[in-house]
């Protein structure tokens, strides 16, 4: 029987070129909602992953790679998310599409649910909308990837234990080799970020830099 360790030391083996083979990036709601200054989910973190994020973008488009983001929608349909989230409710309609919300470090209102403008999609990216927290539930997120001859995922986003790790994981039991970005994730748990990083690497797929990615397309 392999202990864990073995495990782990398996999976380093694969090279590089393999991990990233066919590769699309999956960017997780990075929404103004999660991102900007004064949002009802806030993650203050997220935004100093902006240009580590923007900089992968430009790499994948470059090289005609797919690029997916993903939205969170939470209303205006009542949903169990609802309990664990009492920001989603009426009241104060947190990523709920087309609802415009003022935030402490933008001009104007914004559409709440949006990607912000620094990563704003283009018209040949992907964007997935999503009721709960992975992107693959309830979506056609596998067949388009399927369609697309896509092989691995490079994740990035918001928040690192929850959509992003759900997400990261159903990648993996839909086949998709699969890479997190340690620091183009973000969350306002630091004990938690970190316990998600060391896990994911130890039975799901890879955690590696930025850079340390780049170099592997």
């Amino acid at each position: 029987m392999l202990h864990s360790g073995e495990l782990a030391s398996s999976s380093q083996e694969v090279p590089t070129s393999e991990r990233v083979r066919s590769a699309a990036l999956v960017v997780v709601d990075m929404q103004n909602d999660f991102v900007r200054q004064g949002a009802p989910l806030e993650v203050p973190t997220s935004r100093a992953t902006i240009p580590v994020i923007s900089g992968l973008v430009d790499r994948f488009r470059a090289r005609d790679l797919p690029v997916i983001f993903t939205r969170f929608v939470s209303g205006p349909e009542p949903g169990l998310m609802w309990l664990w989230s009492p920001e989603c409710r009426p009241d104060t309609k947190c990523c709920w599409p087309g609802h415009m919300r003022s935030y402490d470090d933008a001009e104007g209102a914004l559409d709440c649910a949006a990607v912000v403008d620094e990563l704003c999609p283009e018209a040949g990216d992907i964007v997935i909308d999503k009721r709960g927290y992975g992107a693959f539930h309830g979506t056609d997120l596998s067949a388009r990837l399927r369609y697309l001859n896509v092989s691995s995922l490079v994740v990035t986003g918001t928040v690192t234990q929850i959509c992003v790790e759900e997400t990261a994981r159903e990648a993996f039991h839909h086949g998709f080799r699969t890479t997190m970005v340690s620091d183009g994730v973000s969350s306002y748990a630091p004990d938690l970020h970190a316990a998600t990083l060391k896990n994911f690497a130890l039975k799901f797929g890879w955690v590696a830099g930025a850079e340390e990615v780049a170099s592997w397309l």
